[in-house]
């Protein structure tokens, strides 16, 4: 006999060798009808696993966001033995749960369609109804990799583990898979489930290797939350920026210029400068100092600052010229340690704000990009903050309500906040013990002093210091960093930057690296698919669009009007083409322009404005003047 010991702290005494399934089904039927897996010690357990030895058991209920990511883990294995039933030649690489469903790289031996998805979909339920339970075995590596002789992709992972380490696979039926579990019992377990979508996934992430086809779907416990989910992948797609960005013309990503290299065109250049002036005028109104710095660097810069050794595999490669070599600029930190150094400082001097609306090159593999989300060059308002030690609270304070000022503005909502620290990996992070545990002090202090909830994340620091991160969910269900702070007691001493303090002698400024609102690639993504391309007025590329009836005899009065809309700083655009009147007006719905207005004899007579508003089919006839006071004030005021 062994004994169980349950989350309340009682204790019961059950065979050696009993499952989370028969443990569930001794408390209550109901129980064991709710019961996906558990965590015995925490470790999580499949349903059906034997329990060898006393334990503490914590039973794993469909209520439960880690039963959500059993069902799909297993479901996973359920679409990959549809594929080896289908495909006899195929060979599996990963196959994880992600946030809303899983996904399985696959080469078949052939290409796999879009519409072959049906027809693995149906193979998937028919194994779901045959019931087939899915038990656990445990070999040695020597075996294991024997077992998976003819799969290329299970060999290389068995052989990057190391040595003595548990290798676990899963027998479903005919189909075997490596894995580490948990998993759901039984495939009778997966009934609800639709197949999504086909990509290209590299092998292990390098586009220097094998391109897989990557299969997504998702699975739920019922039918009801499963046709929810796909009433929202469906709203979703009417979302995505990738798909907006075309119809609004607001960016090109061409293969030609470079993969992960947008470029703006009109309508999205004017987003994105209404955005750069008001994040200019944000930070002058807080103090910041605005600079300019190059787009290149040199690998000496990197070195001194220890990007080189922590981050040079993002970077892209290094170019040599008349002896000196030159990296495009990764971020601007380093340009802006020299900055201050450029100059004698004062205490009194101090605190200093330098801001930055940077460009920066990252080199991302080729199957990480996506859209404006993940791409290879982006630029941002960068800022880096020089304060004495005794600013510090009050800095990284300000800095941090300043992002929740333009979070706010923008009508963004936080997920959540991040306290990322550093875990014990020395070549992850600089190592100095000392500055270490008074930077993250200082960070805890402040969020408790502050009553900031977070989240704390060990290992996810910058190499140089501690960071709070503000995590925004975008509309397409993506959680992503949005803004940072970050302290930083590193580089000021790598660059051997000083001030004169009041007893005379030198000392160490510290550094506040503060990001914003992301860069402005990936707050385009958010705020398209947030919009749904409808930009709120301040944003708008076209505030104001006008459609004369008649070109012959309305012409006239709407180039006035134009003229005076642009005269008070209002983007306003005349609609000249030879077409129909119910097109323009067609056209300018689609490109969603927020004020729509056809010039007539009635306007003309009257000296007034029509408009319609973007979303309404309400009319409104008011004065000039009157028109223009309402649009200013709703820009002024964001929509609010």
């Amino acid at each position: 006999m062994i004994n169980i010991k349950f989350p309340d702290g009682s204790v019961k005494e059950f065979n050696e060798g009993v499952s989370i399934e028969e443990i569930a089904s001794s408390i209550s039927s109901g129980l064991k009808k709710q019961s996906v897996a558990g965590y015995v010690n925490d470790e999580l357990f499949d349903l059906n696993r034997p329990i060898l030895e006393d334990a503490s058991v914590t039973i794993i209920t469909k209520k439960d966001q880690a039963a959500f990511d059993v069902l799909n883990h297993s479901a996973a294995h359920l679409m990959a033995q549809a594929v080896k039933r289908l495909y006899p030649n195929a060979k599996f690489g990963v196959g994880p749960n992600i946030r809303e469903g899983f996904y399985y790289d696959i080469d078949a031996g052939e290409q796999i369609r879009e519409e072959d998805l049906a027809k693995i979909e149906k193979m998937m339920k028919r194994i779901s109804q045959e019931q087939t339970m899915i038990t656990r075995t445990e070999l040695p590596k020597d075996e294991a990799l024997e077992f998976f002789k003819d799969d290329k992709y299970k060999i290389e992972l068995i052989s990057d583990l190391p040595e003595g380490e548990v290798i676990s696979l899963y027998n479903q039926g005919e189909f075997t898979d490596l894995c580490r579990g948990g998993h759901i019992g039984s495939t009778k377990n997966i009934r609800f489930f639709k197949l999504l979508s086909l990509a290209g996934a590299y092998w292990r992430g390098d586009s220097n290797r094998e391109q897989l086809q990557r299969i997504y779907g998702t699975a739920w416990f019922n039918e009801e939350d499963l046709k929810k989910h796909l009433v929202v992948l469906a709203e979703r797609k009417e979302r995505d920026h990738r798909k907006l960005g075309r119809e609004l013309k607001i960016f090109e990503l061409s293969n030609d210029a470079g993969q992960g290299l947008a470029m703006w065109l009109p309508n999205g250049y004017t987003v994105r400068k209404v955005l750069e002036d008001y994040v200019y005028k944000l930070e002058k109104k807080a103090g910041y100092q605005h600079v300019s710095t190059p787009m290149l660097g040199t690998k000496r810069l990197y070195e001194i600052s220890g990007h080189w050794s922590h981050y040079r595999e993002n970077m892209f490669p290094l170019m040599e010229r008349d002896g000196e070599e030159w990296v495009l600029r990764p971020m601007s930190c380093p340009h802006h340690m020299l900055i201050y150094k450029s100059d004698l400082r004062s205490y009194r001097d101090l605190p200093i704000r330098y801001a930055e609306i940077v460009t920066q090159h990252r080199y991302e593999a080729s199957g990480a990009l996506s859209g404006l989300e993940r791409v290879r060059a982006m630029t941002l308002t960068d800022a880096h903050l020089f304060v004495r030690q005794d600013q510090i609270k009050k800095e990284v304070l300000d800095a941090y309500n300043l992002i929740l000022q333009a979070i706010a503005d923008l009508d963004l909502e936080i997920e959540y906040v991040e306290l990322a620290l550093r875990d014990k990996n020395k070549d992850k992070f600089h190592d100095n013990d000392e500055l270490w545990d008074l930077a993250e002090e200082i960070l805890i202090e402040l969020l408790a002093e502050n009553n900031i909830e977070h989240t704390v994340m060990k290992g996810e620091a910058a190499f140089y210091g501690p960071k709070i991160d503000i995590q925004v969910r975008t509309a397409m269900g993506h959680v992503i960093t949005m803004s940072t702070v970050q302290l930083d007691f590193l580089l000021p001493d790598r660059f051997d930057l000083n001030y004169i303090g009041s007893d005379g002698e030198k000392h160490r400024p510290v550094v506040i690296h503060r990001g914003l609102i992301s860069t402005w690639e990936r707050l385009m993504s958010i705020l398209l698919e947030q919009f749904k391309g409808a930009f709120p007025t301040w944003l708008a590329p076209i505030q104001i669009k006008l459609i004369p009836v008649s070109l012959n005899v309305h012409k006239e009065y709407a180039e006035k009007l134009n003229d005076l809309f642009i005269d008070h700083d209002l983007r306003s655009e005349l609609d000249l083409r030879e077409e129909k009147l119910g097109y323009k007006i067609r056209d300018a719905q689609t490109l969603k322009i927020p004020y729509q207005l056809v010039v007539g004899d009635n306007e003309i007579d009257s000296n007034q404005v029509t408009y319609r508003k973007f979303g309404s089919k309400e009319q409104v006839t008011v004065t000039v003047e009157e028109f223009i006071d309402l649009v200013k004030k709703e820009i002024f005021n964001k929509g609010k």
